[in-house]
Order: C-alpha cells, then sequence, then structure tokens
C-alpha cells in the first residue's frame, strides 16, 4: 500500500468571534489516500492556514520539504519511521510550534489510516488497553462580564455536567490575564470566591479541577492566590504562569499542596522534558494532535510514566481529536482523565456535527473504542459547509 495524496481543509465556523480563546472556531483536517482507497482522518489545534502551508508548499532542500511531498509514495504502515522523516525533513523551519502541530494532524491520520486497514482500533496498535475506560471531566466555560453572573454561571454549568453524569468538571476561572472571560478585570483573590462559591454548590463528592490560564504574573504572585484553594481538595490547577516561566512553575511546585497542570501549548516531547524536569509539573497536558500526534504523545507519556507524573490530555476542537485523545489514554496506565465536552453542550457546529458516530460518555466514563482506527468518520456535508481553503 502507497500514499497518493495528502489533502487538507480549512475549516471555520460562520460566527467567528475574534476575541474568544476558543479553537473550536476554526480547524485543519487533513485526509491521507492510499492506492488501496483506504483514507485516514486527522487534525491539529494550530493555525489551519500556516500548517496547510507547510503540507502543499514545494520542497526547497532536503530539510525544507514540503510535508505532502514527503509522503506520497511512502507505505503509511511505517508510522513512526515516517514521523521521524517528517520531523527530520522540516527541521529547517520546524522542530517545534506550527511545524510539530502539522505533523501531528497527519500522524493522527496515519493511525486512523493504519486501524482501518488492519482492522484495529489505535490502541491496540500502539501496545494495548492498560486501561478499560477513561473517566472525562467537562471543561465549563461561563459566560457573564460581572463577577456575581460569573460565579451563578459556573454553578449553573456544574449542576447540568452533574446532571449529564460527569464525575468531574472543570472550571475556567479565568478573572484578568490574557484569556480573561467576557471583559472581565476582577481582583486576583476573587479566583477563591469563586471556587469556595462553587465547592460548596457542588458538594465534597465532585472532583474539581481549575484552570486560571496563566492569570499570574509571576509565582510568588500566583501562590499568594492559590495557598486559599488548598482546603477545598482541588485535582490539580492549571497554567497559573506564562508557559515559558518554567522556574515559577517549579517553585509553586515546592510551595503549594495542590497538583500544576500544564503542557497544552507543548509541541515535542522535548519540551515536555524540560516542562517536568526543570518545570517540576505534576500533571502533563499533551495535546495530541499539537504535541505531534499519537505517536510523540505516546513517547511524551512514557517520559512521563517514568517520572511518576500524571497524564490529563487537552482537547478543545472536534470529535477526531476526542477520539484520538481516548485511544492514548486507553494505551496508556498513568492517564488519569480526558477533556471532553459532549456535542449537546456545546454551541460550534463544527464541534458538534463534523463526525459521525462520535464517542460517547457510558456511566461515567468512556469505554475502550471497538471500531478500526479512530473509530469515527467525517460528516462530509458539514466539512463542505464549513470548508474555507
Amino acid at each position: 500500500m502507497k500514499i497518493t495524496d495528502v489533502v487538507s481543509h480549512i475549516l471555520m465556523i460562520p460566527d467567528v468571534h475574534e476575541g474568544d480563546a476558543d479553537s473550536a472556531q476554526d480547524n485543519l483536517v487533513v485526509e491521507i489516500h492510499t492506492d488501496e482507497g483506504i483514507v485516514g482522518i486527522g487534525e491539529s489545534d494550530t493555525n489551519p492556514w500556516g500548517a496547510k502551508a507547510l503540507i502543499d508548499s514545494p520542497s526547497t532542500h532536503n530539510m525544507g520539504m514540503g510535508l505532502k511531498d514527503i509522503l506520497v509514495g511512502q507505505d503509511p504502515l511505517n508510522i513512526e519511521a515516517l514521523w521521524d522523516l517528517m520531523y527530520v525533513r522540516t527541521m529547517h523551519f520546524g522542530r517545534r510550534g506550527l511545524g510539530v502541530s502539522t505533523i501531528g494532524a497527519l500522524d493522527m491520520a496515519l493511525w486512523d489510516l493504519k486501524g482501518k486497514a488492519l482492522g484495529q482500533p489505535c490502541w491496540m496498535l500502539l501496545g494495548g488497553a492498560r486501561q478499560s475506560s477513561i473517566p472525562p471531566y467537562a471543561s465549563l466555560q461561563p459566560q457573564g462580564g460581572e463577577l456575581q453572573t460569573y460565579t451563578d454561571s459556573l454553578v449553573d454549568w456544574v449542576q447540568t455536567a452533574k446532571d449529564f453524569g460527569f464525575k468531574a468538571v472543570k472550571l475556567e476561572v479565568t478573572l484578568t490575564g490574557p484569556y480573561a472571560h467576557g471583559g472581565l478585570d476582577a481582583p486576583e483573590e476573587k479566583t477563591v470566591d469563586v471556587v469556595e462559591a462553587v465547592r460548596a454548590a457542588a458538594g465534597p463528592d465532585l472532583m474539581i479541577l481549575v484552570d486560571v490560564q496563566y492569570a499570574f504574573q509571576n509565582a510568588r504572585q500566583a501562590l499568594r492566590t492559590l495557598k486559599h484553594l488548598e482546603p477545598l481538595d482541588l485535582y490539580f490547577v492549571e497554567t497559573p504562569l506564562s508557559i515559558d516561566d518554567l522556574d515559577g512553575y517549579a517553585y509553586l511546585h515546592d510551595n503549594l499542596d495542590i497538583r500544576i497542570a500544564a503542557g497544552e501549548w507543548q509541541t515535542g516531547r522535548f519540551e515536555f522534558i524540560d516542562l517536568m524536569d526543570r518545570g517540576k509539573v505534576d500533571v502533563a497536558q499533551p495535546d495530541v494532535g499539537r504535541v505531534g500526534g499519537l505517536t510523540e504523545a505516546r513517547r511524551v507519556c512514557h517520559l512521563a510514566e517514568d517520572r511518576g507524573r500524571i497524564i490529563v490530555p487537552h482537547c478543545w476542537k472536534t470529535g477526531i481529536g476526542i477520539a484520538a485523545s481516548v485511544h492514548m489514554a486507553v494505551n496508556t496506565s498513568n492517564c488519569a482523565l480526558v477533556e471532553f465536552l459532549p456535542s449537546e453542550l456545546c454551541h460550534s457546529i463544527m464541534r458538534k456535527e463534523l463526525v459521525t458516530d462520535e464517542l460517547r460518555m457510558e456511566n461515567g466514563v468512556i469505554p475502550a473504542p471497538t471500531k478500526p482506527g479512530l473509530g469515527i468518520e467525517l460528516n462530509r456535508a458539514v466539512l463542505e459547509r464549513l470548508k474555507v481553503g
């Protein structure tokens, strides 16, 4: 079997809001075609215009090649060798960032293709199930430009998630900083008031995670607020600092009795080595598409396991990435949760309708998928409706 074509699609929802920190508004979807008629599907949470350019661009020299040029004619079953080939042959402009994220979409599609060719789910090809199911957590995006409205929105969201069957939720409590919601600019200490209100409403049994989305300027400032969250039995606090402040993350690890999570922006295993070894994060959060696909995500999971760290993947895109995250999680003994908001609770048409046969939560967990490959297919009508390039 040989790869005959690589097709990339840029998608956008009709009502994009540039001020929203919502990556379910645009997408890069890739399809890898073969001479046997089998097609693999992948995506990456990155800039789709830039990624498409890296795929389609002509090659200029042996370390500045277009990704399509690299793959066409290759055996798609040699996935890890192809990952290394793509990484080396794009090293002139890749190595990190957009280059690795684009490789991630293609790698995801290759695993989907291989699973379909061999009649096996991706987790089986990755080495088998080390968990029979994985519990999801609901990422809750509150509404309101005023603090009380914002808090009430989160409380309502938590009840909705509990009614839906979730045993764990993540609160986006972003009152200031680059991701501040709805124009909020509240004092940092109000973060504690919001989390206390949600914990009081939710009761002691619900697992609560908190994402403050890079809100604090330095580790000492963050510690002053986060110390007050210790009595609230949180599973982790996510991305309190700039992701480049590795020494600040280490300082929080050494002085805070709450797990610190980070890694949604990391591209490639080498950045995760820095994050875990120098930054001392307790929970590594690879996004399968961004980090380099299932091949590189599995390497990150093994590195975390060697260091006694927990894996909780980031995923805020479509059912394609969700499926890839679940396959990775099933194959990873140190993966505790996956990020998952079911389509019924989402507003983006791309998130709600782009794939058919989306994975579902059953009794508070997502069972190991049974269909070949990623186990999902594209809704062609929605793909064509949202396609802009």
